[in-house]
C-alpha cells in the first residue's frame, strides 16, 4: 500500500514538473515577480485590516494600486517592489486616504461590528485579515476574499448597521 502510495506521488509530482516546464519563460517569470510581489506586499509591517493593496505585473513593470491609511505604507510598498529580482518600473498609484477622526471611528465600529460576528470572527485570525476595511469620508468599502456568499453578505449587512457610515460597498469575492 506505502508503495502505491509513493508510486501515485511521485507520479503527480512528476506531472506538475513536467506542466511547469512546458509554461514559456516569461510566464514563468511573471509568476515568480506576481508570487514575490504579493509576499512583500502582505509582509509590511504597517499593513492593516484597514489598507488595501492590490497590484498588476506587466512584463518588468509593476503598478501598485489600493488605498492605505498611512502614507508611509505608500512608500514601504513602492521600496519593497523596487527591491524585487526583474522589476525594473514600479508605478505607484496606491491612495492616501485623508486623515479623519469621524472616519478612525468608523473603521473601528466596522471591524468590532464584522469580527465580533459569530461566523465573520474566524477571518480574523491571520495576520492580515483576508476582510479589509476602507473608510474614506464616511464612505464604506469591503474588499478581500471570503469562504462562500452568506459571508459576504453578513459582512456587508454588518457594515450597514454601523452609525455614521453614509454608504457601503461589498467588493467582497467569494473563494474559489
Amino acid at each position: 500500500m506505502r508503495t502505491h502510495v509513493r508510486r501515485l506521488l511521485l507520479v503527480a509530482l512528476g506531472v506538475a514538473v513536467v506542466a511547469l516546464a512546458q509554461r514559456p519563460p516569461a510566464e514563468r517569470e511573471r509568476t515568480r515577480v506576481e508570487r514575490e510581489v504579493r509576499h512583500e506586499l502582505v509582509m509590511l509591517p504597517y499593513y492593516s485590516v484597514f489598507d488595501n493593496l492590490a497590484y498588476k505585473v506587466d512584463g518588468d513593470t509593476v503598478t501598485l494600486l489600493g488605498q492605505v491609511a498611512r502614507p508611509d505604507l505608500k512608500t514601504d510598498a513602492e521600496r519593497a517592489v523596487k527591491g524585487i529580482e526583474g522589476v525594473e518600473k514600479v508605478n505607484n498609484q496606491i491612495e492616501v486616504l485623508p486623515v479623519s477622526p469621524n472616519d478612525d471611528g468608523i473603521r473601528r465600529a466596522v471591524y468590532r461590528a464584522i469580527f465580533g460576528s459569530v461566523g465573520l470572527d474566524r477571518y480574523v485570525l491571520a495576520a492580515v485579515p483576508s476582510i479589509h476595511i476602507i473608510v474614506k469620508n464616511g464612505n464604506v468599502t469591503l474588499e478581500g476574499v471570503v469562504a462562500n456568499e452568506g459571508d459576504k453578505n453578513l459582512a456587508g449587512i454588518k457594515a450597514n448597521g454601523v452609525p455614521g457610515a453614509f454608504s457601503v460597498t461589498n467588493n467582497l469575492r467569494i473563494e474559489k
